[in-house]
């Protein structure tokens, strides 16, 4: 399957062709559709047949493999057959909100130098949890410094480099509980200028300008050592 959000987080829509239909739900050889992954939800939108049936899709889901992304239609709904022509397009004022808060959380780890444990993103307001038993910073300190980066408005973007490249940067990787997947001789870097390097697979604007201004609503205890950071977009 051609994964097209992975070159352009921008492409709002492809034309494809229906590859299988079963209980999951229907694949495509290629999609603009993120799957939920990463902390970031999967894409929902409509499929459109050439007669103009609509399908609406749900939710996306990764499948079996690296490059299997499973469209999930709504219940009940008629879905199209094994060789038919659809247009899919994503519900993209959703997908844009996940962008600008999946970027933030990027800046987020680069403020706070600890261990990545967890982490979550929805439209309005996500979070980081970190192994970090003794926070040396305060919300009002960590919200500062976020809206700096925002609006310096550094350039974001994906670039690849092989596992074994990987391999030898171990300090790339900053979550404790997720690994970037390897095995297919590269990996997928989101690199934001001047600011935080590290393994992604998830869509984001080009540059952090467009993210808007956020504020950080609370740093919580979640246990002895884990601290979990709170952040919402200021104007959704």
């Amino acid at each position: 399957m051609d994964l097209l959000f992975r070159d352009d987080a921008y492409l709002r829509s492809c034309e494809a062709t229906v590859t299988q239909v079963d209980d999951d739900g229907i694949r495509l050889d290629r999609t603009v559709f993120y799957p939920n992954g990463g902390g970031q939800p999967g894409d929902a939108g409509t499929l459109t047949l050439a007669d103009g049936t609509t399908v609406q899709i749900v939710d996306t889901r990764k499948g079996d493999g690296l490059e299997d992304v499973v469209h999930v239609p709504s219940p009940g709904a008629s879905v199209p057959g094994v060789g038919d022509k659809v247009t899919a397009e994503i519900d993209w004022p959703r997908r844009y909100r996940h962008m600008r808060m999946h970027t933030c959380l990027h800046l987020l780890s680069a403020i706070v130098k600890a261990p990545v444990t967890g982490g979550q993103v929805t439209e309005t307001k996500s979070r980081l949890d970190f192994d970090w038993p003794e926070a040396d910073l305060g919300k009002e300190q960590i919200a500062e410094g976020l809206n700096r980066l925002i609006a310096e408005d550094h350039a974001v973007r994906p670039r690849w480099i092989t596992d074994d490249e990987l391999a030898a940067q171990p300090e790339l990787v900053r979550t404790m509980s997720v690994k970037p997947p390897t095995g297919s001789g590269h990996v997928r870097l989101l690199d934001i200028e001047d600011v935080d390097l590290q393994p992604c697979g998830g869509t984001h604007v080009r540059r952090t300008g467009e993210i808007g201004a956020v504020d950080v609503t609370k740093i919580e205890n979640k246990g002895r050592q884990n601290r979990r950071v709170n952040v919402v977009l200021k104007e959704p």
